[in-house]
């Protein structure tokens, strides 16, 4: 699997499953613009990736902000070149506050949507042009197992990544004529910062986990729920987004793919 010479932007890329993505990506030969909205963090990874001899930057970037979205594709280009790969991987479980919330509350809605769904929509639209302009692309979207089933912890969120599945094959769709490949991974269990303020949440609303760590929630949580016994890692979700992002998957396209050790089968 070989992406030496191939120009990718990920968003959200400052840590977490973005961070994996990112370093798996130069793994196999890309060359990295890393989008966050924590510039010190996405300067981090950044240097991360140059250290594994590849060409990286960081870039403030606002999924819910045109003017930056439009600025991180233009520093993208102006840095490498060209966008053969996005990956849009940015993306939040709830507005702030809401691990002390019994319920979500209309302001997860309106945030998860306008990160998760209308974030990646208005990413998409904004590279888009670059790709069918040179006949080539490879769209990689973050979604969730969440997306596959609701669940009452968030339905917002759950409702958020459905749309994200939906809209990864509307995408394909429309830019298959385009040689343009939209994919989405849909991750499970992984321990990131959002997952942790998640199992915050668990800790005041189910009796049966009072008295454990948030971690050890998490790990309970893992054990009695995946096939395998284990969680994902970032780097697993990373390895998947980059045989999407390859000549491997090239005539795979308006698929979303659960990484999560066997808890959805669909």
């Amino acid at each position: 699997m070989d992406l030496t010479g191939r120009a990718a932007l990920v968003t959200g890329a400052g840590g977490g499953i973005g961070r994996g993505i990112a370093l798996a990506l130069a793994e196999h030969g890309a060359d990295i613009v890393i989008g966050d909205i924590r510039l010190k963090e996405a300067e981090t990874v950044a240097a991360e990736v140059a250290a594994m001899g590849r060409r990286s930057t960081a870039v403030l970037l606002d999924v819910t902000d045109q003017q930056s979205i439009d600025n991180a594709v233009g520093s993208t280009i102006e840095h490498l070149g060209r966008i053969d790969i996005l990956v849009n991987n940015a993306g939040v479980f709830a507005a702030p506050g809401w691990a002390d919330r019994p319920r979500a509350n209309a302001d997860d809605w309106d945030w998860t949507h306008r990160v998760n769904l209308k974030g990646v929509a208005m990413m998409t639209d904004a590279v888009a042009p670059h790709m069918i302009e040179r006949g080539d692309g490879k769209i990689v979207n973050i979604a969730s197992t969440g997306g596959r089933q609701g669940n009452p912890v968030n339905p917002a969120y759950m409702a958020s990544k459905a749309a994200v599945i939906s809209l990864t094959q509307s995408s394909a769709l429309e830019l298959a004529p385009h040689n343009i490949n939209v994919n989405a991974v849909c991750p499970g269990f992984v321990w990131t910062g959002m997952v942790e303020s998640i199992e915050v949440h668990n800790s005041k609303t189910m009796p049966e986990m009072k008295g454990l760590s948030v971690r050890e929630i998490y790990d309970k949580l893992v054990d009695r729920t995946i096939p395998l016994k284990r969680d994902q890692t970032p780097e697993d979700i990373g390895r998947l987004a980059a045989f999407l992002a390859s000549d491997y998957a090239r005539n795979i396209t308006g698929q979303s793919i659960n990484v999560c050790g066997g808890v959805r089968l669909n």
